[in-house]
């Protein structure tokens, strides 16, 4: 999958620079083309001789090359790039791309990077478990980069712990995978529901609940990094998609989501249904604000139409449904008698006893069941990191 591919291979000053010349081999044994930028503190560590030899290119370090009189222009770079990869990234670079300062061509080339942008770090244990790295870490993953995440071992301070940057065949690995899902989302439509509906009672009140559109808008962010054409079907949220690949229709109320589903559900190869659809609505909406009166007031409420049972109807055989459940008893067992019921193909419980997931968190911890009922269970995490479990779930589904 790395065949014809364009790397953009950022190195920066950390003792793990020497492992970056076995990571270059392994990429362009692997076929893909790659161009390194190195700040000047990595040619400490490493020399621009070795890894030219390495990678067939010259090596960029500074805005202006004096031995042929030309500037590198870090536009072209984050433009010609399918894919750019930070590795060994000190705590210095995550902190300065964390926080927009561009004070070398490896800083200026990502911020103007368009593609895809993969982070390994590599520090010693007690850099790396420092507040500030780790909120710079989240920082970034938060904006869509990729982390590859140190592991644990014996560091150049002769101390054990996690700060080693991954080994060079299992960074180009994660790539490869990276580009493999990339190609089998390529050219289908997702159709993804999020946040929350609201079941209007007059033209002031409504009924709604705590959804945020969170985990959806995450989920249309991966899926359309992945290649994916999304169609994001949003109910009152205050999140704005990045993506131009991302399609948003904005709705309201059930009713509202229910319609623009079914008519975009039929020609998408899937759906992943995240939203939090009012189970009822007032059975009459008051044309005028409803004044306080001294006595009780009573709203009669009718059922919303199941949007996921309709489509579920509408669904044909080469066509996947990924629906949610947010169970608080019997949690495993509600969702799957709810994945069989909808003819789901699988189904992503939230449960309310966890605590920080669900609706309002920037984290959640989920648990996934196929149709066989098999559950695969997930630590507490991003949504942004849930999303990317979720879609790959998808891609086995293809």
């Amino acid at each position: 999958m790395l065949e014809g591919k364009k790397i953009l291979l950022g190195i920066t000053g950390s003792i793990a620079a020497y492992k970056s010349a076995y990571l270059v081999r392994e990429l362009v044994k692997k076929g893909a083309e790659v161009k390194i930028i190195m700040t000047a503190t990595a040619k400490e560590f490493i020399t621009p001789l070795t890894l030219a030899t390495l990678s067939k290119n010259p090596i960029l370090v500074d805005f202006f090359d004096p031995t042929n009189g030309n500037w590198n222009s870090h536009v072209k770079l984050g433009l010609w790039a399918d894919a750019f990869l930070i590795a060994p990234a000190s705590a210095n670079t995550i902190a300065k791309m964390a926080h927009g300062i561009a004070d070398n061509l490896l800083l200026t080339s990502y911020l103007s990077c368009k593609s895809p942008v993969f982070i390994a770090p590599a520090m010693d244990l007690d850099m790396y478990a420092h507040p500030s790295t780790q909120e710079n870490i989240s920082l970034l993953m938060q904006r869509n980069n990729y982390i590859i995440e140190a592991t644990s071992g014996e560091l150049a301070s002769g101390l054990e712990g996690k700060g080693r940057m991954e080994e060079p065949h299992i960074i180009v690995d994660i790539l490869t995978n990276f580009f493999s899902k990339k190609s089998i989302l390529q050219g289908k439509t997702i159709l993804i529901t999020a946040g929350p509906t609201y079941e209007k009672i007059d033209p002031v009140r409504f009924i709604g609940n705590y959804s945020t559109g969170k985990m959806g808008y995450a989920l249309a962010e991966e899926c359309a990094h992945n290649g994916a054409k999304v169609i994001l079907i949003s109910g009152p949220v205050g999140i704005n998609v990045q993506h131009p690949n991302i399609m948003k229709i904005h709705v309201e109320s059930a009713a509202e989501m229910a319609v623009a589903t079914k008519k975009y559900f039929p020609v998408s190869d899937a759906a992943i249904l995240s939203a939090a659809v009012a189970d009822f609505t007032p059975t009459i909406k008051a044309a005028e604000k409803i004044k306080r009166e001294k006595n009780n007031l009573t709203l009669e409420l009718s059922p919303t139409e199941d949007i996921a049972v309709a489509i579920g109807k509408l669904k044909k055989q080469d066509q996947r449904i990924i629906g949610f459940a947010l169970e608080t008893t019997n949690e495993k067992q509600h969702a799957f008698e709810k994945l069989q019921r909808k003819n789901f193909d699988c189904i992503v419980l939230n449960s309310l006893n966890d605590s920080h997931a669900g609706f309002g968190y920037d984290t959640n911890k989920i648990s996934i069941i196929d149709k066989q009922g098999n559950c695969e269970e997930y630590d507490l995490k991003l949504k942004k990191e849930v999303a990317k479990d979720i879609v790959a779930k998808l891609i086995t589904l293809f």
